[in-house]
């Protein structure tokens, strides 16, 4: 039988969703603040682009995860887990362009035409952005049902690009891993929706 939540249920989950995935951002500040962290950049640097990598992951969950327990209720945190993605992305691309290259925008994009692996990593954040800036009710009306939904299918372009993007940053290290046990995740969350979609055609 599936699970329902009533509306002040759904109000408890969001809000202990929210709290735990800022934890990470909380633990960042408290370890750099207090002096803990040998290479505080690094670390920095890794851990957002983690956690970017965990709700990227988490966000895809969501469809295959409502199909296979009937929980529609899911679909309520897939924009906030989404915005989450984004804002983790956004501190991963603000530590380069503020830490690595202290706003020199031209260094910066200098790096991004040099480095392949800065290069996707680059363009996956751009992609993510009108993603994060139509994700509000009123952008959904504005634009439509259908373009919202065409628009927001650039995240299957992300996904693959992010992936690619920690293959290559792991690569320098020959450290194979993670990039596959994330691109396995990633693979699998995207292959259920081209299954049934194609199944769906197939049974009319």
């Amino acid at each position: 039988m599936a699970f329902t939540p009533s509306a002040r249920q759904i109000s408890l989950i969001k809000a202990a969703v929210f709290l735990a995935a800022l934890v990470p951002l909380a633990r960042m500040v408290f370890l750099t603040v207090t002096g803990q962290l040998v290479e505080p950049l690094e670390f920095i640097t890794r851990a957002t682009g983690d956690w970017t990598l965990y709700f990227l992951c988490f966000t895809l969950a969501v469809t295959p995860l409502r199909r296979l327990t009937k929980w529609n209720w899911l679909v309520k945190l897939r924009r906030m887990l989404g915005l989450f993605m984004f804002f983790y992305a956004a501190l991963h691309f603000m530590t380069f362009l503020w830490f690595d290259h202290f706003f020199d925008l031209a260094e910066m994009w200098k790096d991004v035409l040099r480095r392949p692996f800065i290069t996707v990593g680059f363009i996956a954040f751009v992609l993510l952005i009108p993603l994060a800036a139509t994700s509000t009710n009123a952008m959904i009306r504005r634009l439509g049902g259908k373009r919202w939904q065409w628009l927001h299918r650039l995240i299957y372009v992300v996904a693959p690009l992010a992936i690619l993007h920690f293959w290559w940053m792991k690569a320098g290290k020959h450290n194979f891993t993670e990039p596959i046990i994330y691109g396995t995740i990633v693979a699998v969350l995207l292959a259920t929706r081209l299954y049934w979609k194609f199944n769906k055609k197939v049974n009319g």
